[in-house]
């Protein structure tokens, strides 16, 4: 499946709506998309990960430059995350730094 990203942003959230396979190829457009939520100062950005089908390595890269861009102080949500993909972000020990939530 295609990978697509969008996001919304309202005063202090970022929205970003992943769908498909966050692989290699993917990796650039979710890049652009953290650079745009970061550009606009928000808080908190929630990840919507409801039709995320596959997150490769790159898509874990992907999470540890949004941290890195968005500082510590902004609170980052990966929301409904696949058993799969939720699994990867555990074993990389990635879900220290961001919050899982099955919303």
């Amino acid at each position: 499946m295609a990978f697509s990203v969008s996001v919304a942003t309202s005063a202090d959230t970022a929205t970003i709506n992943l769908v498909g396979e966050l692989d290699a190829a993917g990796a650039p457009a979710f890049h652009d998309t953290i650079e745009k939520a970061a550009a606009s100062g928000v808080s908190r950005v929630v990840i919507r990960a409801h039709e995320l089908t596959y997150m490769a390595s790159a898509g874990l890269r992907s999470l540890v430059f949004a941290r890195q861009k968005m500082g510590d102080d902004v609170l980052i949500t990966v929301a409904g995350a696949s058993a799969p993909v939720a699994k990867t972000i555990r074993q990389a020990g990635f879900d220290r730094s961001v919050t899982l939530i099955d919303e």
